[in-house]
């Protein structure tokens, strides 16, 4: 029978204490089971996210133990940063990478928020695939408002309460959001101008819930550090929103207002392929496979030899 690996990329509420991060980070590291991938904190956003592989029971603990430690640092009441949240840690999304379905995903998802809860008193939501309500799909859904109006709203409007615990939120810790999603792209575009309200209108040309790309969420943030704006994106289907198709069309946008994209970010991982669609389109290259890459071809064949 195939091991079981899921990709875990859970998101904190941190991303300018570094003896923080690096503590929230420790349960990853030389653990079996738990392979640290990628962790990067961003000032502005004040965000940190981690990218995880491992079996499935593996990564439970390793989170809960990592959820403690922010729980312990992380007070939302005073935090401030530009990214949406609710949480001090904000999500914790699972991805089935081999010898586990999305259905499996789903239900490990919901079985993790229940034992999450009783670890650590934070009350989940539930997202994605892995949700119980409809409209909660849509993790915009859960943030909106963010913390500062979920912990109240949570309390007095039963449409808005947790799924696993509350009503109220966590005085301290807010709430987490749960799920199982496919592979998701974080992809930011920085534009060369300080107007915020040009990121805010280009996000609204190429995010789903405004009449743009349908695998698209995007909102438009201040870079104060880097004298910049950007246009954050998550691609929940990098197959069919390609990143060159979102780049031109933000750099078109960008045109209408003298602004240039000065550069892009990919936060976390990424699958080749998203890299690959787009370096082929940029190159026009003709009839491009993915497995000319004589990498992808070479693990291919070790994949073969191991079955």
């Amino acid at each position: 029978m195939e091991k079981a690996f899921v990709e875990c990329v859970p998101n904190y509420s941190e991303g300018r204490r570094k003896e923080v991060i690096e503590a929230i980070v420790e349960p990853f590291k030389n653990r079996q089971g738990v392979y640290l991938f990628d962790y990067r904190a961003d000032e502005d956003h004040n965000r940190l996210v981690v990218s995880l592989v491992g079996d499935p029971d593996s990564l439970q603990e390793a989170i809960i133990e990592s959820a403690k430690i922010a729980q312990s640092h992380i007070d939302m009441n005073n935090h401030k940063g530009a990214h949406p949240r609710i949480g001090a840690v904000d999500v914790i999304p699972f991805t089935p990478i081999s010898g586990i379905t999305m259905e499996e995903c789903v239900e490990l998802a919901r079985g993790f928020g229940r034992r999450y809860h009783e670890a650590t008193g934070i009350p989940v939501y539930y997202y994605e695939d892995a949700a119980l309500k409809p409209d909660r799909k849509k993790l915009e859904v859960i943030r909106k408002g963010q913390y500062e109006a979920l912990k109240d709203e949570a309390v007095s409007n039963p449409e808005r309460q947790p799924d696993v615990g509350g009503p109220a939120l966590h005085p301290t810790a807010g709430a987490t959001v749960i799920g199982a999603r496919k592979f998701l792209v974080a992809f930011n575009v920085n534009l060369g101008t300080t107007n915020l309200d040009v990121a805010k209108k280009i996000a609204s040309y190429v995010r789903a819930s405004s009449g743009g790309f349908c695998h698209v969420k995007g909102i438009g943030v201040a870079l104060e550090d880097k004298g910049m704006v950007q246009v954050s994106m998550n691609l929940v289907d990098y197959e069919k929103n390609s990143l060159y198709r979102v780049l031109e069309t933000i750099r078109m946008e960008a045109k209408r207002y003298g602004v240039p994209v000065v550069e892009t970010e990919i936060y976390g991982m990424i699958p080749a392929g998203a890299i690959l669609d787009s370096a082929a389109y940029y190159m026009q290259v003709a009839d491009f496979d993915p497995q000319q890459v004589i990498e992808l071809r070479l693990l291919k064949l070790m994949g073969e030899g191991l079955k």
